[in-house]
């Protein structure tokens, strides 16, 4: 990388961590509010956009019960799904930064719950459990977000071990979703930082936005695909 690479890449880390808690201050209840209500629309489904069991029973029946060939397809249809709203919710300059992540933000909890939800319905966990919805959110931590908090203690488990955890702490869904607001903040908001700095033509912004989303859901698919066992 050249110099002025790494010095611009600097820049936006450093940006983004000082912008990611005023945007915080200016939607105080993203922190958790927003996070649960996109895990219940990716499990119950949301408007015309079904709920993740049906999802993710469609793509086994499309791919005649090959289980693993039905993640492959939730996972490429969930990367086209998340690189189209962060097209259109990064599209603009650094003054609209605290509506356009709050929107961000919503619509990346929403399509990310549903493909890791889809994802363990096929391994045969039940939707409906506090334990399944525990091991959602920590997946939508990703890998990185999820070793912090496992070493710090934050979290008791894995999501294997949240998934068939026989003690429920009945605030750690709680804790779990201001975790992951906390994450998606920092995540968005570097993104729309990165797509602004340096730009004079903020419609550029919308391509970074598209690719950014779109690729951090292609990892995180690939992650729970390889972290979750069957049941």
């Amino acid at each position: 990388m050249s110099r002025s690479g790494s010095r611009s890449g600097g820049a936006v880390r450093r940006l983004s961590t000082k912008l990611a808690p005023k945007v915080t201050a200016v939607a105080p209840n993203i922190t958790s509010t927003a996070v649960l209500k996109a895990l219940d629309g990716a499990i119950n489904g949301v408007s015309r956009l079904p709920g993740a069991a049906t999802a993710a029973d469609a793509a086994l029946e499309k791919h005649h019960g090959n289980t693993e060939r039905a993640i492959h397809h939730l996972i490429e249809k969930h990367v086209r799904y998340a690189g189209a709203q962060g097209a259109l919710t990064n599209v603009g300059g650094l003054t609209t930064l605290p509506v356009a992540i709050p929107a961000n933000l919503a619509g990346l909890a929403l399509v990310e719950c549903r493909l890791i939800a889809a994802i363990i319905h096929l391994r045969g966990y039940d939707l409906a459990d506090t334990r399944t919805r525990n091991a959602i959110l920590a997946c939508l931590l990703g890998p990185d977000a999820l070793a912090v908090e496992l070493k710090k203690k934050r979290i008791p488990g894995d999501p294997n071990e949240l998934l068939t955890a026989k003690n429920i702490d009945p605030d750690l869904t709680a804790r779990l979703a201001n975790a992951v607001a906390t994450e998606l903040i920092t995540r968005a908001t570097g993104t729309r930082v990165a797509a602004t700095v340096g730009r004079r033509v903020p419609i550029l912004g919308g391509a970074v936005g598209a690719g950014s989303d779109g690729y951090a859901t292609w990892k995180l698919g690939r992650f729970v695909d390889r972290e979750i066992y069957p049941a």
